[in-house]
Parts: structure tokens; sequence; C-alpha cells
């Protein structure tokens, strides 16, 4: 049996050596993390080393939902220097170093999400590992979706309702309701994620209504209309299927009388106009004769007394 001594110095020797090489640990405090778009959100990243830090050095990465294949950095410390990505600059910080390797994200975007990693290095500690990860997702309320409808309205043709929305995390649901003058939900074709419609055959005049579209997710509801009127072709003439070309006609008619007074009009001010010049030149021919009477009259009678 070894001696009490012996055993002591074997445990101080042990506790020594792994002193001499102790190994950095790096754990994350969250596994996944959300925020919503335009919020901040930390990431925490924490670490144990037993050196100092002359020598520390932490790099953060993203892997975005977008392009999980092409890690791109995000923020580096090294050597008491902090270098960002161009692109994060003004949003990006470390906020505990050298003491922790958390880091602030600000006004964040949907481009922000994806898996992003902490890597510690604090020579001559080796790493256990030197890696954590954590999971962001930023949410987005739904976009302001467009409805639009194709098709023919008369009785017995057949509608097709789309509707569609540019942006929203998670992805929205799309509704269809027909909300007036009776509500009835519609059933939906999606086209994609973002796209839904209704196909609506046979219509009738029961047809006629307002029908709503909803995108619908965690953060919120957006709502577009589409006002739908059915017409009957064999309506009487004064029923809705004979306003239009009443109208037309109306138009027609009075276009025409008021282009036969523009050219009566024209024709009575032409009139004038010729017979007022040939009153001038009849009065003008009058006074040129009477000014040659006058003018002559006296020579051929001082003629007649010589």
């Amino acid at each position: 049996m070894a001696s009490p001594v012996r055993w002591i110095l074997w445990t101080l020797f042990v506790c020594f050596a792994a002193l001499q090489n102790a190994a950095l640990r790096v754990t994350m405090r969250d596994s996944s993390l959300e925020a919503v778009r335009g919020d901040s959100v930390l990431l925490p990243c924490s670490f144990f080393t037993s050196s100092d830090f002359s020598r520390l050095n932490v790099i953060w990465t993203l892997a975005p939902f977008s392009s999980p294949v092409s890690p791109v950095q995000v923020i580096v410390y090294d050597h008491g220097q902090v270098i960002k990505n161009p692109s994060l600059i003004g949003r990006v910080d470390f906020t505990g170093l050298p003491f922790s390797a958390d880091i602030m994200l600000n006004e964040t975007r949907v481009s922000d999400g994806g898996i992003y990693r902490c890597m510690v290095n604090n020579p001559p500690d080796t790493a256990d590992p030197g890696v954590g990860e954590l999971l962001l997702s930023v949410l987005e309320p739904p976009s302001l979706p467009v409805c639009e409808w194709d098709g023919a309205i008369d009785v017995g043709g057949s509608v097709r309702l789309s509707c569609s929305v540019e942006e929203g995390v998670p992805i929205p649901e799309i509704r269809w309701e027909k909300v007036n003058p009776e509500e009835i939900s519609l059933p939906v074709n999606m086209e994609g994620e973002l796209s839904g419609s209704v196909q609506i055959a046979n219509v009738s005049s029961q047809t006629s209504g307002l029908y709503r579209c909803s995108a619908t997710n965690v953060l919120g509801t957006e709502n577009c209309y589409v006002n739908l009127v059915i017409y009957n072709s064999e309506a009487a003439p004064g029923g809705p299927s004979g306003v239009l070309p009443g109208v037309l006609l109306t138009l027609v008619m009075v276009l025409v009388l008021l282009a036969l007074l523009v050219i009566i009009l024209w024709l009575h001010r032409t009139g004038q106009d010729g017979r007022s010049r040939r009153r001038r030149r009849d009065r003008k021919a009058e006074e040129e004769e009477c000014y040659n009477e006058i003018r002559y009259t006296p020579s051929l009678m001082k003629r007649s007394f010589v």
C-alpha cells in the first residue's frame, strides 16, 4: 500500500499536469433564437480558458438559410483588434470581451437568419471543442397581398381569383373567403408558397359579392379584396347588360349633332363674310365713280366758255 505522502504527491502531479494542458471550452447558452425583423438580438457565446487573453482569437461566422454551404465571416477579434464584415458595420459588435464572446446584432433582417458559429482560440490552451453553434430565425409579418381576378363575368362563365404575397416569415397561410352578402370559406389552390387561387365555374348572380384573401402568420394578418359582379347577358335592354351600349349610342349621337352644328355655323359665318366683302367692293366702286365725275366736270365747263 502506497504511503499517504506518495498518494498526495501523485494527486498534486496529476492536477498540475491537468492545469498545464487545460482545454478551452466553448458553450452556447441557447441553441436557437428568434427575432422580429428590425429588432436587436444578443447572440451568446461563453468560453473558459486558463491562459491570459494576450493571444485570444474569436471568430463569428454565418451560414445563411439562402446559402448554407457558403458561410461568411460576421465579426472577428484578433489580438485586441475587432474586424467586422463591411455589410454589417454599424449593426454588429462584441458586448463582453475578453471575458465572453457574446455579440449584439441590431436592426435584424430576414437575410440575417441562419446558423451562427462562435469559434474561440486562446493559445496555449487547446480547444475542447472551440466551436459553438446557434440557429437564428428572423421573423417578419406578411406583406400586403395583391388580389386579382380574370375570366368571364357573365352568367355561366368561369372566374379565377388569385392572391399573392411577397414577404412573410414564417411563410404566411393563404385563405380565400366570400364575406358579403354571406361568409363562406373557399378551397384554395396553392401555386407555390406565397400564392393561392380560387376557381369558380358556372357563375351565377349568387356568385356576386365581396371576396377576401388573407395572408396570416404568427406576427399578424394582411388582407386584400375583390368585388365580383356577375352580369346576365340575357337581361332586358334597361338591365345591366344594356346600360353600356345605350350610353355609347347616346354619346355617338351627341357627337354627330355637335359636328353638324359646327358645320352649319361655319357655313353661315362664311356666307356672311362673303356678302360683307361684296358690299365693300360695291361701295368702293361707287365712290370711285363719283370722284371721277366731280374731278372732270370743271374742265369741261371751262372749255365751253372759251
